[in-house]
């Protein structure tokens, strides 16, 4: 699959203008601000313990699942077992870790990031 290069302006006409870019050493003042070491923290905090709960969570479900045969195996009711509910149980987290980040972002991660752009748009 080739890609090609945009076409060249047409003659009399002139490409709008593009944003304009912050310089390198934009990029590694805001890196190295207060504000952005803040974001970071946001993030992490967030993301972070989610993370490992989550891995956590899953690798009791593989242990379980290979070492614990017989407790895996206990019916629930009628044909529901308790790998069949924890395995469920790991599409319902995977879903609310990702509506609970959608949050995050949208309430303290977004805004942050909004206002650094901004800043480094106007300072361009």
């Amino acid at each position: 699959m080739a890609t090609e290069a945009p076409p060249p302006p047409q003659s009399g006409t002139e490409a709008a203008p593009g944003p304009v870019q912050p310089t390198t050493e934009a990029f590694v003042e805001v890196q190295e601000s207060a504000e952005f070491g803040e974001l970071r923290r946001t993030y992490r905090s967030f993301a972070f313990p989610l993370t490992i709960g989550f891995i956590a969570w899953y690798l009791l479900y593989v242990l379980l699942s290979n070492y614990a045969g017989g407790f895996m195996g206990t019916k629930l009711f009628g044909n529901i077992n308790v790998a069949l509910v924890l395995g469920l149980g790991q599409f319902l987290t995977t879903f609310l870790i990702a509506w609970l980040y959608s949050r995050h972002a949208a309430e303290r991660l977004d805004p942050k990031a909004e206002a650094i752009k901004s800043r480094m748009e106007a300072d361009a």
